[in-house]
């Protein structure tokens, strides 16, 4: 079984990976945003995809889902932990989170891999859209760690790719979410599709439009994102080498 990470903003790449090869993988959604990295972690054989390539240039409703997430699959995956910067609604900066359910608020991206005709038509169960065992073991990790962490809640998927508006946020707040992002679908329904067991780990970077008394600057974004990564690459290569 080969863990594969998708690195998302803040994690192009893995220091610690000795990569073995590069996977130039052509899917028939077109091409993944980057070459599938294989290489050793911790001790572990593991995949590594930048979602948004490398160096980091597309939106997230740019992004070729569809094309990443296949391409991990022909390279080997059997599981695939997604690493995200988000907003915190009630979860503080600095936060690591592992949730439990999504709510989709993008719009056209193309959402499955059964849309040709010529198919058959399938739907899944996305009831419960990350996989238990997964985030099992991704709170054991961080159970062992002084780093702030939530292990649950909801994550809401917006469009991006700018960020939300305060009203925006309280109607997110009321459907129950707790952190927002938008990279987090159709990722993750993808993942499902292909039958391949997907958990997320979320980094608060910034709180959401309207939840702070004051105005939130890029350079403080920045300076959580990289002490953040710091704990995010620390909490990967610990779940790589339990693997």
């Amino acid at each position: 079984m080969t863990l594969a990470f998708i690195g998302g903003t803040g994690l192009t790449r893995i220091e610690g990976l000795e990569i073995r090869t590069h996977h130039d993988i052509k899917t028939r959604f077109g091409d993944p945003c980057a070459p599938v990295v294989e290489g050793e972690l911790n001790g572990a054989t593991v995949l590594f995809l930048a979602r948004h390539g490398d160096p980091h240039r597309q939106l997230p409703h740019q992004v070729n889902y569809r094309a990443n997430m296949v391409a991990l699959e022909e390279a080997g995956a059997s599981a695939i932990v997604a690493v995200n910067a988000v907003g915190g609604i009630p979860a503080a900066a600095g936060d690591l989170v592992v949730p439990e359910q999504i709510i989709d608020y993008t719009w056209g991206r193309d959402s499955t891999l059964f849309d040709d005709p010529a198919e058959p038509l399938v739907h899944v169960d996305f009831s419960w859209p990350f996989d238990v065992d997964l985030r099992q073991r991704l709170k054991s990790v961080l159970s062992r760690t002084e780093l702030p962490w939530r292990f649950g809640g909801c994550y809401a998927a917006t469009q991006g790719p700018r960020l939300e508006t305060a009203a925006e946020i309280l109607r997110l707040e009321r459907d129950g979410n707790d952190i927002v992002g938008m990279t987090g679908m159709p990722e993750a329904v993808l993942a499902r599709e292909l039958e391949i067991p997907y958990a997320m780990l979320s980094l608060v970077v910034n709180p959401a439009a309207g939840k702070a008394d004051r105005e939130i600057t890029m350079a403080e974004i920045e300076a959580v994102l990289h002490l953040g990564m710091d704990g995010v690459r620390r909490v990967l290569a610990e779940l790589a080498a339990g693997w």
